[in-house]
């Protein structure tokens, strides 16, 4: 007998008990740069917008999550990784992009899971040489003290969590010496001059199997070609700024019902996993009383002709049934949790903008979108340099396509 609560006591304790690896710290300072850095120091960032894992049935359909709060999470975290990072001082230009491009640093993020309790993301950066700078995971787990002096734009509940990414990326920045950094940038230079036209500087780089590019040769600083290279860059800088205009208001938009969502879901949250030990620890112990009782009845103690061992039993069915009943309580919860989350995907309603004579939908294809407005920039480049255009198969205004028109885009 003494075995058996043993082994119920150790049951309980590891229903409350839970451990996540790759935990951040508490408390996580952002290094923040102590003097100015010079221009030529400075490297520039692409955050791409995020991907998640697909959200399973039973994440649907007990915890009330949905899909259309994770597109808008795609977005959300990244734009506030992007903040973090800046006030930092450690970098040039941090954009989010729709799609990689050829920035200096590329940050990638995948959403492995999110609600109002825990952060969990996997975030991958490397530069434009193809050289991987670390691939990691992060996680971090909060109670409702955590929303209490948020701000958009400067701390968000998870705020350990960005500073502790943003450190890491300034530790890596560090630890390279100036030729490096050099490097980074000339070869995102080329990267974009050979996007524009292949053949005019295919010479310039060379790209091994694992993907690595490397300078062969520099073009002279004078070449006409690359200074229009310099200018549509300036322009793709100038939309990329655009859009990020728009991620901003879209942010600051969801700032207040995705924090509340956020708030009021890891209050339910809490109040389901507590409804949810009570519930197990009655059933347990119920369970535990019913074998104790069956266990007296059946032995040689004199106890077994007594009415304690029925009043064991029946205790334990009552305390079994009271723990069914307190799952009961849990769907409650659940409803509340998917109200909350219908709730939110309306004032989070996919984001649609003009940009340059172009209508760009930010979500799911946005990809598509941001990748016509390169090939318009290769149009652009065409024009002013005389040469030929190379096709890419989706070109806008092209005959033979699809029948969209210049500066529009099929609904």
């Amino acid at each position: 007998m003494n075995r058996l609560f043993v082994l119920f006591a150790s049951l309980l304790v590891l229903s409350g008990c839970s451990t996540f690896s790759n935990r951040v710290a508490d408390g996580v300072k952002p290094i923040v740069a102590t003097q100015e850095l010079d221009s030529s120091e400075l490297l520039d960032v692409a955050i791409i917008v995020f991907d998640s894992e697909e959200l399973t049935d039973k994440e649907i359909r007990e915890l009330g999550l949905s899909e259309e709060i994770r597109r808008a999470e795609e977005r959300f975290i990244p734009i506030h990784l992007k903040y973090t990072m800046q006030r930092t001082g450690h970098w040039g230009a941090v954009r989010v992009v729709p799609a990689e491009n050829a920035a200096h640093i590329q940050v990638r993020g995948t959403i492995i899971r999110s609600d109002g309790e825990q952060l969990r993301l996997n975030i991958e950066a490397y530069d434009s040489r193809g050289v991987p700078w670390f691939e990691k995971s992060y996680t971090e787990e909060i109670d409702l003290i955590d929303f209490h002096g948020t701000s958009p734009g400067e701390k968000d509940p998870f705020q350990d969590l960005y500073n502790t990414i943003a450190n890491d990326l300034v530790k890596h920045r560090s630890q390279l010496p100036p030729d490096a950094i050099l490097e980074i940038q000339q070869v995102s230079e080329l990267r974009t001059a050979q996007d524009m036209a292949s053949d005019a500087f295919a010479g310039h780089l060379s790209r091994n199997e694992e993907g690595r590019y490397s300078l062969v040769r520099l073009p002279v600083e004078n070449d006409p070609m690359l200074k229009r290279v310099r200018a549509v860059q300036v322009r793709d800088d100038m939309l990329l700024d655009t859009i990020n205009g728009y991620y901003e208001i879209y942010y600051n938009d969801l700032w207040q019902p995705y924090g509340d969502w956020r708030k009021l879901y890891n209050e339910e949250l809490a109040a389901l996993n507590e409804v949810k030990k009570q519930a197990l620890t009655r059933q347990l112990f119920g369970l535990a009383s019913i074998i104790g009782g069956v266990a007296l009845s059946t032995g040689n103690s004199n106890l077994s002709n007594s009415n304690l061992p029925g009043v064991m039993v029946m205790g334990g069915a009552a305390a079994i049934y009271s723990g069914f009943q307190k799952q009961e309580e849990t769907k409650i919860h659940r409803d509340v949790i998917e109200e909350l989350s219908l709730s939110f995907s309306s004032e989070a309603e996919p984001l649609v903008v003009e940009v340059v004579g172009e209508t760009v939908r930010l979500t799911g294809s946005a990809e598509e979108q941001y990748q016509k407005w390169r090939n318009m920039l290769r149009q652009i480049y065409a024009a002013e340099t005389g040469l030929p255009l190379e096709p890419t198969g989706d070109d806008i205004g092209q005959s033979g396509g699809s029948g969209s028109e210049p500066g529009k885009v099929d609904q």
